[in-house]
Parts: structure tokens; sequence; C-alpha cells
């Protein structure tokens, strides 16, 4: 964890162990009885811990009782940082003063805009990170070869920022837009290189591959944003998608016939979401009416508001 560092960081974090074995030391010695003498801190005192150096010019808390106990611990074991440390009183929410919903908001969804006109495509998924870098409506004053490497250099800037917002670990793939002179592909990697030196998780670079896609390993630390905020969607059972409604109508006209041949009946009852029943009696009404020919029975169906665009049961009636 140490590799890198420089020696300010090393001494703060040295500091900073002392102070806390030197406190359960003391807490230790003044009982005799079985308890805990230090635990794993709060978010908040861990943010400071961690995140609160001499690049933070403020911090501010608009929680009294949380912004006491921020100003105490800093006061014991983060001296330089104690005076930085604001109590927020403004009637406006602190949330919506910064934008962070929308910060969040935006972390969470696939695509992330470049100030240039380009795009960021991310997708996660079990095996890896795979970021898509897209010129989107950018075109360069000059010639294409510089629309190209002004994207890819601005795209580098970005994705040190989102693989820290969003905590993405493990094995990410980057897909840069293709760039023929070595000279930018060096500079781009230099560029996402120094950016990543502010992430306090280890991360390696590998150099272009013959493919035009750059690996970077970044070290597990915790759950990435999307898998603590979100959960897997019931509708597409996290694939990412779903079946048109064109598509299941046409599994449902297949296992119309199967449910026929195994029960003998009057008439079959179709439950399905409103997209499908609505479209079995506009577009697929003439293939309805031949499969009731087919089978020799009637096909009676009924909407089921609750039911997902891919859900339906065929029932005997």
């Amino acid at each position: 964890a140490a590799e890198g560092m420089d020696s300010t960081a090393l001494f703060m974090d040295m500091r900073f162990a002392k102070k806390l074995w030197a406190s359960i030391r003391e807490r230790a010695s003044d009982h005799t009885q079985q308890q805990a003498v230090y635990q794993d801190l709060p978010l908040v005192l861990r943010t400071l811990r961690d995140l609160a150096d001499a690049t933070i010019d403020l911090v501010r808390i608009d929680s009294p009782d949380t912004h006491k106990g921020a100003v105490e611990f800093a006061a014991q074991f983060l001296p330089n940082i104690g005076k930085r440390i604001k109590l927020y009183e403004g009637e406006q929410p602190i949330f919506d003063l910064f934008s962070v919903e929308n910060e969040i908001q935006k972390a969470l969804q696939r695509k992330t805009d470049l100030k240039s006109g380009g795009h960021l495509i991310i997708d996660q998924t079990e095996a890896m990170t795979t970021i898509d870098v897209n010129t989107g409506g950018f075109v360069g004053s000059r010639n294409l070869e510089e629309t190209i490497f002004k994207t890819n250099l601005e795209a580098a800037q970005s994705i040190a920022r989102q693989l820290r917002l969003r905590n993405l670990g493990g094995i990410i793939i980057i897909d840069f837009i293709d760039m023929n002179d070595t000279e930018h592909q060096r500079r781009v990697l230099r560029a996402l290189d120094k950016r990543l030196e502010r992430d306090r998780a280890k991360t390696t670079i590998s150099e272009v591959t013959s493919l035009g896609l750059v690996q970077i390993t970044r070290k597990r630390t915790r759950e990435s944003l999307e898998h603590t905020l979100c959960e897997p969607c019931p509708l597409c059972t996290s694939r990412g998608s779903i079946k048109t409604a064109e598509t299941v109508c046409y599994e449902l006209l297949r296992e119309i016939p199967r449910e026929a041949r195994q029960y003998d009946t009057r008439q079959l009852l179709v439950v399905a979401s409103p997209e499908i029943v609505d479209r079995m009696h506009k577009e697929e009404s003439a293939s309805v009416a031949e499969l009731e020919t087919l089978i020799g029975r009637a096909i009676q169906f009924r909407v089921e508001t609750l039911y997902s665009p891919e859900q339906y049961d065929v029932v005997l009636s």
C-alpha cells in the first residue's frame, strides 16, 4: 500500500498510527474487564482520515453532532485539518447546494459526457469493466487526427476520475479511439498515469495493444458504487435489456399450441402485460385467428398490470 507514495503521505500515516496506538493503550490500561478498546471508524471519520489532506481546502458538515465528533477526532489525530472543518448552517440542503444528488445520478449512468462533445460508455461485468471512448459531436478545428487526440486526452483525465468516483476495481479495459501517431499514444497514457497518481487504490497501466486497447488493473477496496446503491433489475434479471413485445408475442404463439396439445379444454386464457395483450389484439390479430383455427379453440386475453413485459401465463378455462 505504501508503494509509490511520497514521504509526506507516509509521515502522515505513521503519525496517525502512532497516535491511534497510544490512545488504544491508554484505554486498555483503564479497564480490567473485557471490552472493546478499538473498532473501525464510522464513515465520516474514515473519510477524514483517508481523504482530508493538504489538497482539501474545506470540509463542510451539516450535522452539529457529527461536526463536533469530527473536530474532536481531528484535534487528536489530524491537527493540520481541524481548522478546515466547518459546520454548514444554511437553509438549502447541503446535497442540493453542491449538486451531490446530480453527481450520484451521473455516476450510475453508462454514458459519461466529455466537455468537448465526446463521451464514455462504461459497462461493468463480472469479469471486467470496459470503457469505450467516442468522439460524439466533437470535430477538431484542423483535422481528424487532432480531434481523436484531444478526445482521447480529455477521456484519459475523465476516466481516472470515474474510476475513483465509481470505485471500479479489477481488470479495466479502455478502448481509446485509434491513434496512428505514437507520440499521441504516449501523451494520452502519460495523462492517464498522472491522473491516477491521486488514486489511493493501487493501479497498474499497460501499453497500448495492437488493437488499440489499454488495460488497467485496480485493487478492489470495496464494492463499486453501482453495486452499493443498486440491485439487480427484476425485469431483465441483470441482462441490461428485455425482449421486445414482438419477440414475446412470437414466443406466446408457439407456447399456445403446446398447451393445447397437452390439455383438452374449450378455450385458452392468456394472461400477460398490457403491451403484449395490446399487440396481440392489433398487429398479431391475424396470427391469433389462424392459431384458433389450427387448434380448434378460442383464445382469450386478459391484462395483468403487475406482469413484466416478458411475463405471461396460459391458463386453461
